[in-house]
């Protein structure tokens, strides 16, 4: 192995450390802001199933970190690679008309007084 080989290993382990680091930071702060429910097909997560919630960057940028929340969304697995697809298509081919997607309507707080009651 060459140095430039080397180097460049260990340049790749620490980019690759630091992405790991920085994710399981804002991972851990939306999880504890938000409840466990996709933001878009509204399916809901326990402990069991949690590795398949992610967190969505609102503005496409993984070092805008806001620690109130404000840039992030849980969203499924599935509901995730197709916002980033959705996205890539955009950059790639622009819009050829416009669109907008609808608001999720689910409200996790919705029942909350009458939950607090019992």
């Amino acid at each position: 192995m060459s140095a430039n080989e080397s180097k460049l290993d260990k340049v790749l382990a620490e980019a690759r450390d630091y992405k790991a680091s920085r994710e399981k930071g804002y991972r851990e702060q939306a999880l504890k802001l938000y409840p466990w429910v996709c933001g878009r097909c509204t399916r809901e997560f326990t402990h069991k199933n949690l590795s398949e919630l992610t967190v969505h960057h609102r503005d496409h940028n993984h070092d805008n970190n806001p620690s109130d929340g404000t840039n992030w969304e849980l969203l499924c697995l599935y509901c995730h690679d197709n916002e980033h697809s959705r996205f890539e298509e955009l950059i790639r081919y622009g819009s050829t008309k416009e669109s907008k997607q609808d608001a999720a309507t689910f409200n996790p707080f919705a029942d909350l007084k009458a939950m607090m009651k019992k």
